[in-house]
């Protein structure tokens, strides 16, 4: 340690659950680079179960995003301005000497100036968030397809080892035993025998998703193989879910039954996950799950950096197009994923891996 390392540090992610998960490398990165920093984070909510039972956070932040738009609404704009003054008092009285702001929007960028820190650091910058910090670092494009790439190097650009990068996701007691409750009450005595296959098919877009149909047909050879599909999702996923399972009444709807953090401990605890670009595929490839991750509209990494997951990802000539698809509708990224073929990738990563019926 030096008398100019950082000793409070605050850590900028507000959404995105799936990079809150890529993000959560920053943690055991900053913890090895400035051992005597207190570690804060910054979120507006969602992402708060991933972090609250890390050991290595000193204290979470809860920006009142939700709180200031129903004010916005109603038209209540001095009692806005007073609860704002008071955030930024609130985030001042921290004394944070080093602010990152992983995002690089306005309203992170914001935050990062809220603070007050002497040293504030954002990637990449954009909606003029840029003019609100000291430093801005720009990611080499594609040159590391690596999972959360662009935290890896903020973190390197802090000094901190490569090695030292690790997705950081700690699971609490209490999540653990609600989500095995849950699944004991929701299992039949042959189910409970079976290896667990966690199935995350629902996310934010429509072009990430991939078929109910085929959803139904996976379900069914996984469990002709011996294993058993549980779906995972939220509390808006729930009618979707309940389609593909009435469809194959011998897989678990648990969409929306467990909470995020509960959710988490259930991927630690399955043998195999299949996803979407999902935050819960995430968790899937931080947590060492043997994850087979889909991805066509959206390209988030090709490795997780380790073996236990595998990326299946075509890179037709459209894609990833992101939020502008150009295929009226038919998503043709995904529609490349039979059902054999993705079967097949789960069962040969299972054979490497070891794991599984």
């Amino acid at each position: 340690m030096t008398s100019r390392d950082p000793q409070r540090i605050l850590i900028i992610r507000l959404s995105a659950l799936g990079d809150v998960v890529m993000a959560s490398g920053l943690i055991p990165a900053l913890r090895a680079r400035y051992p005597h920093a207190a570690l804060f984070w910054l979120n507006e909510g969602p992402g708060v179960p991933l972090l609250t039972h890390n050991p290595d956070l000193k204290g979470i932040i809860l920006l009142p995003k939700e709180r200031w738009k129903s004010l916005w609404k109603a038209r209540q704009l001095r009692t806005l301005w007073q609860e704002v003054k008071a955030f930024r008092r609130q985030l001042r009285e921290h004394r944070f000497d080093l602010a990152l702001d992983t995002q690089g929007l306005l309203k992170s960028s914001l935050c990062a100036w809220w603070s007050g820190a002497p040293r504030r650091i954002s990637i990449i910058g954009r909606e003029g968030g840029h003019l609100l910090v000291h430093e801005r670092i720009k990611p080499p494009a594609g040159q590391d397809t690596r999972m959360g790439s662009e935290y890896r190097f903020l973190a390197s650009y802090l000094g901190a080892r490569d090695e030292d990068f690790k997705p950081d996701l700690a699971i609490g007691e209490k999540p653990r035993s609600r989500m095995r409750q849950a699944l004991a009450e929701a299992r039949s005595r042959d189910s409970a025998t079976r290896p667990m296959v966690m199935l995350c098919p629902f996310t934010t877009r429509p072009q990430k998703h991939w078929f109910e149909d085929r959803w139904v047909d996976l379900s069914r050879a996984l469990y002709e193989h011996g294993w058993q599909p549980v779906i995972l999702g939220g509390p808006a996923d729930k009618a979707a879910a309940e389609r593909i399972a009435q469809a194959h009444p011998q897989t678990l709807n648990m969409a929306g039954a467990l909470k995020l953090d509960e959710s988490t401990a259930a991927i630690a605890e399955g043998q195999l996950l299949i996803g979407v670009d999902t935050g819960l595929t995430h968790m899937g490839s931080a947590l060492g799950i043997p994850t087979v991750a889909l991805f066509g509209s959206t390209r988030p990494y090709l490795s997780s950096g380790q073996p236990s997951t595998r990326v299946m990802y075509d890179g037709l000539s459209c894609s990833p197009c992101r939020r502008n698809p150009t295929c009226n509708g038919r998503f043709d990224c995904m529609r490349q994923f039979t059902v054999e073929r993705v079967l097949n990738t789960a069962l040969d990563l299972i054979r490497n891996t070891k794991e599984g019926p």
